[in-house]
């Protein structure tokens, strides 16, 4: 039960606001933004995504920059109230297409339409688009994304499918009057990985996901097939096979589970999956894999003493994937002695679309890179100025070094949709060869 529901922008902006109860003070929206932007307590830098604040619990989550806020004053597991509002968050994004400030601002009759429908007095009714469209009758006023979340076009075969498909409305008319008969599928994987000071992998995980997003009218029955040589549970076997993410081998996986639509029959005979999509956004499977891997970077770390108050750190990363593939947004973080007071920074000759800095504050080095191509290799070096107080072993306590990345149509676990077949059989369906793939750091730790 929750008694209030509430969206903030990232400058603390009310976008949309809704009391379920009446159980709290007004002002809610304005203490949680204050709280969560000065957030000092416990030694962190952000607020956790649950706390509690003169008796009022307040759960969020941050979807595209947006906070979305759920409060009460009772005691809910604050595990189903962060997946109500991922999923409220994804309900929305079904209906308007894009989710953003804009989008909201636009279409909040709409917004308030689908709140009412998911919650009544604080209880939650459905998250389920597809039951949704029988009760929510406004149609959404299309906004254009401008940072073009999909704006490269992916291409295999023969057809390309356009960079802003997936990002159209399940309900939303097309403006030419003919249906859209498409389903787009994401294979997404977020892995964690510990390095040990000389290189060596002590801990490797992967996080995946299987998405789909449905505009098939009918609701036909399709079918998923993934690798042939998959099995799911190590049976006590060692796996470590270090080819590339497109490579043939066995694809072991620890343990996986599928959504309630998803018919096994034959998975076990010819890893297929069968199931009727609902509209909208959806997750078809969901699976994690602990062998290890083929990580997709390489992290060196040196730190050298130059003199009695000075240091030198160099950092080097090497892309070990394919050539064809290039990483973006990538991040690299180190803690450095709380004693530093001063960073200067030298990249290597040429280097475009690379930013540093050193946050005083809490004594951290950043290294941002715009994009690494496969096979190539990146340094860093930082001349370190420390104050005189007493200070112990400078390599103790510095690190370790952080990543954080985004790489495009790679999969580190390389697990694979061979194909997608849509039962019903119709000339108005126009299929994409096409899989999204994306890998995404989750914990990427090199120890020093």
């Amino acid at each position: 039960m929750i008694s209030q529901f509430f969206v903030l922008s990232q400058r603390g902006d009310n976008i949309v606001f809704r009391d379920y109860r009446g159980e709290i003070q007004k002002g809610s929206t304005e203490i949680f933004f204050r709280k969560v932007k000065f957030w000092k307590e416990d030694g962190q830098e952000e607020a956790p995504p649950v706390f509690n604040l003169d008796g009022v619990n307040y759960f969020h989550v941050k979807v595209v920059g947006l906070f979305f806020v759920a409060t009460t004053r009772v005691n809910v597991s604050p595990s189903l109230v962060l997946e109500l509002l991922q999923r409220i968050a994804r309900v929305i994004k079904d209906y308007l297409g894009i989710l953003n400030e804009e989008s909201l601002r636009k279409n909040f009759v709409l917004v308030y339409e689908l709140l009412d429908e998911v919650i009544d007095f604080g209880y939650v009714q459905t998250t389920s688009t597809e039951m949704l469209k029988s009760y929510v009758f406004n149609e959404p006023i299309v906004v254009e994304d401008a940072r073009l979340q999909y704006s490269a076009l992916f291409m295999q075969g023969t057809k390309r499918m356009p960079g802003t498909a997936v990002t159209k409305s399940v309900v939303a008319n097309d403006p030419t009057g003919r249906r859209r008969e498409e389903i787009f599928v994401d294979l997404i994987e977020k892995i964690s990985i510990t390095f040990s000071s000389s290189g060596y992998i002590l801990t490797s995980e992967i996080d995946g996901t299987i998405q789909m997003k449905s505009y098939l009218t009918g609701n036909p029955e399709i079918r998923l097939a993934l690798n042939d040589d998959l099995t799911i549970g190590r049976g006590g076997r060692s796996v470590f096979d270090y080819r590339s993410s497109s490579g043939t081998g066995a694809v072991i996986l620890d343990d996986c589970n599928f959504h309630e639509s998803v018919h096994l029959d034959s998975f076990e005979m010819d890893k297929t999956l069968s199931l009727v999509p609902p509209d909208g956004e959806f997750t078809v499977m969901n699976y994690r894999l602990t062998q290890e891997f083929k990580p997709p970077f390489r992290v060196n770390t040196l730190i050298e003493e130059t003199g009695a108050l000075k240091a030198e750190v160099m950092i080097k990363v090497r892309a070990e994937f394919s050539s064809s593939i290039t990483a973006n947004t990538i991040m690299v973080q180190m803690p450095l002695p709380k004693y530093t007071t001063r960073a200067s920074f030298e990249l290597e000759p040429g280097a475009i679309g690379q930013t540093t800095n050193f946050k005083e504050a809490n004594r951290r080095l950043e290294w941002g890179l715009k994009k690494i191509v496969g096979g190539s290799e990146h340094t860093l070096r930082a001349k370190l100025t420390f104050s005189p107080e007493s200070h112990g072993n400078i390599t103790k306590e510095s690190g370790p070094v952080s990543m954080t990345f985004t790489i495009p149509m790679y999969n580190a676990s390389r697990l694979q949709v061979k194909y997608l077949q849509i039962a019903k059989k119709s000339g108005t369906y126009n299929p994409y060869r096409w899989v999204r793939y994306v890998t995404q750091a989750n914990s990427y730790v090199a120890r020093i």
